[in-house]
């Protein structure tokens, strides 16, 4: 950070603070006007992922002809009004997928790690959490994951999930409700605590490790970065929790008791991830739609989801999917707009957050995890198109993941499985 763009947040901070006001508030015009002193800051580029683990059903997602022309398909029309703020993909898949059971998939979408829940599988780092571990301490959140139950497709370096926050609720209150004194001082003492029990922790660890084979101490070292990790968050929880939550003139939100109103839940959490953006509250968001296997409440549906998602081509239960499906591209498009909505000197919240939507199902009805419905929208991207890649040899879906993760500002030319830098004819 050069001493100019130092300055300037060095006195938007001493302003926030004279105001009792939280550091992390959306970014405001007042502090775009220049000056012969400094230059305006510039918004930060964030990722946002959303799953819905069930799929789409490929006749109704994708477009039948590629490029800037494109038709839109009988999903892509509940998304007209955003047709120039998004990239549809096909062709897209990651490699050896097929796993222990026909979701397993699931656990892989954002991390493209090789046949997943087989024997001696080891799940690897989720693109979400790598942009926490680089530059997560800019937020108060190095990540959010948020879910329809409790599963998640976010996954540490060791390869644990994350289990998503699935109440918006409590989402809310982590974001916006401030604890008390005494509240902040008991965290505060917690955090004190983790750290001298890792201390401890790691004095034993090191000991052991000069007793135990070559191979144990490979273990005993993958342990000792998961504790170099937490020892980081800690310090960084420390911080945090001295700072005063934003402000904002929202009411929390009323659940959704309903676990199998999937759609309402679905359009709940992504009301969420605006406010959590515009704040500045984290960077990295994860979203999974977890399917079920009870009947949602949409008009016209008598059959449980999970059974539809297995139609086995018959035309009345793809007929009650499609109202499914369809009714969570509604949500998609509320949420679209919302981003669009909220502006970030003079552009929008969407083009400064590259948005994943899809699946890690290509077809649910055979639990085919090849032809993936992708679809990328916002991020500074020249969008309008359809991009459709070879349906046979897919493109390896991290070639896409290294390209977004470029564009939130990772400096990497490999992820997974990835095989090259960016797809083909998806530029900024």
């Amino acid at each position: 950070m050069n001493r100019m763009s130092h300055q300037l947040t060095l006195s938007r901070r001493t302003f926030l603070s004279g105001a009792r006001v939280a550091v992390a508030l959306p970014l405001l015009e007042t502090f775009a006007r220049r000056s012969a002193f400094a230059a305006a800051p510039v918004p930060p580029k964030r990722l946002v992922a959303i799953c819905t683990s069930l799929g789409l059903y490929g006749p109704s997602f994708f477009p039948s002809d590629a490029g800037p022309g494109f038709q839109n398909s009988q999903y892509l029309e509940h998304l007209k009004d955003f047709r120039d703020e998004f990239t549809v993909f096909s062709g897209l898949s990651h490699p050896d997928q097929s796993g222990a059971e026909g979701h397993s998939s699931e656990q892989t979408w954002l991390t493209s790690a090789r046949n997943p829940g087989l024997g001696g599988f080891r799940n690897s780092i989720s693109i979400d959490q790598l942009v926490a571990e680089q530059i997560g301490f800019q937020t108060r959140f190095p990540s959010l994951t948020i879910g329809t139950d409790r599963a998640s497709q976010s996954y540490t370096r060791s390869g644990v999930m994350i289990p998503a926050e699935d109440r918006p609720s409590r989402l809310f209150a982590r974001l916006f409700v401030s604890g008390n004194q005494h509240e902040v001082a008991q965290q505060m003492q917690a955090i004190r605590d983790g750290q001298s029990i890792l201390d401890t922790v790691s004095g034993e660890a090191q000991r052991l490790r000069r007793q135990v084979s070559t191979h144990d101490r490979a273990k005993l070292d993958e342990y000792f970065e998961g504790v170099r990790e937490t020892e980081r968050r800690l310090v960084l929880a420390a911080e945090w929790a001295k700072k005063p939550k934003p402000k904002i003139q929202i009411d929390p939100p009323d659940d959704i008791e309903n676990e199998s109103d999937i759609v309402g839940r679905m359009r709940l959490m992504l009301q969420m991830i605006p406010l959590a953006l515009q704040t500045d509250s984290t960077r990295a968001i994860t979203f999974l739609v977890q399917g079920r296997n009870d009947v949602p409440p949409v008009q016209g549906v008598s059959v449980d989801h999970h059974n539809l998602s297995h139609h086995g081509k018959d035309e009345g239960k793809i007929e009650q999917l499609r109202r499914i499906e369809a009714a969570q591209m509604k949500a998609f498009a509320e949420f679209l707009g919302s981003m669009k909505a909220k502006q970030e000197q003079g552009v929008s919240l969407l083009d400064n957050t590259v948005t994943l939507f899809g699946s890690n199902l290509g077809n649910a009805n055979s639990h085919d995890t090849r032809n993936l419905p992708i679809l990328v929208a916002g991020g500074g991207y020249r969008h309008g198109k359809h991009v459709r890649l070879d349906s046979e040899n897919n493109t390896p879906l991290s070639n896409l993941f290294v390209d977004m993760l470029q564009t939130v500002g990772i400096e990497i030319d490999q992820f997974g499985s990835s095989t090259a830098a960016g797809i083909a004819g998806f530029t900024k």
